[in-house]
């Protein structure tokens, strides 16, 4: 089985609810890991949106990485995501950050995340959960990726 990165994350209606049911929602076709805390961020790309609350979780399964965008795509739209507006508000948003030490670059999907070691909000969750995993395209491990970063959004570890 893959051992893969999910970032997960919402800035519409109950944010930490909607979070918890996506995390409930892929339990039901992958095996949940481990999950990380959970963290209040200021939004990216289109600032003026209320802020997110962010967690990564690891998990493993055997569908392919397309396969398993598709089931992400349908807890998205099941759990009232609109995209009408890139980087817009939304009940909950999940991507595929690493998946194993796969490098895909298809039409409809880019592994690792193309922005992932740019963002604190994707690399403190993940690195909360497993520091030393090596990205595969840098090799660079999460925590070293972190240490660089050069973002300067807030991202703040809730109790």
């Amino acid at each position: 089985m893959n051992s893969i990165f999910i970032s997960i994350g919402s800035n519409l209606g109950d944010k930490i609810d909607n979070c918890k049911t996506a995390i409930e929602e892929i339990a039901a076709f992958a095996k949940i890991v481990k999950v990380s805390s959970y963290y209040e961020t200021e939004p990216v790309g289109k600032e003026d949106q209320p802020n997110f609350i962010n967690c990564a979780a690891e998990i493993c399964t055997d569908l392919s990485a397309n396969d398993l965008l598709t089931k992400l795509n349908k807890i998205e739209d099941k759990l009232g995501r609109v995209r009408n507006e890139k980087w817009g508000p939304r009940t909950i948003d999940l991507d595929i950050i690493f998946y194993g030490d796969l490098i895909l670059n298809d039409e409809d999907l880019i592994i690792p995340h193309p922005r992932a070691h740019l963002r604190g909000f994707v690399l403190k969750p993940i690195c909360e959960i497993d520091p030393e995993f090596i990205h595969p395209e840098y090799n660079l491990s999460i925590y070293e990726l972190l240490k660089e970063i050069k973002d300067e959004k807030k991202v703040i570890k809730l109790n």
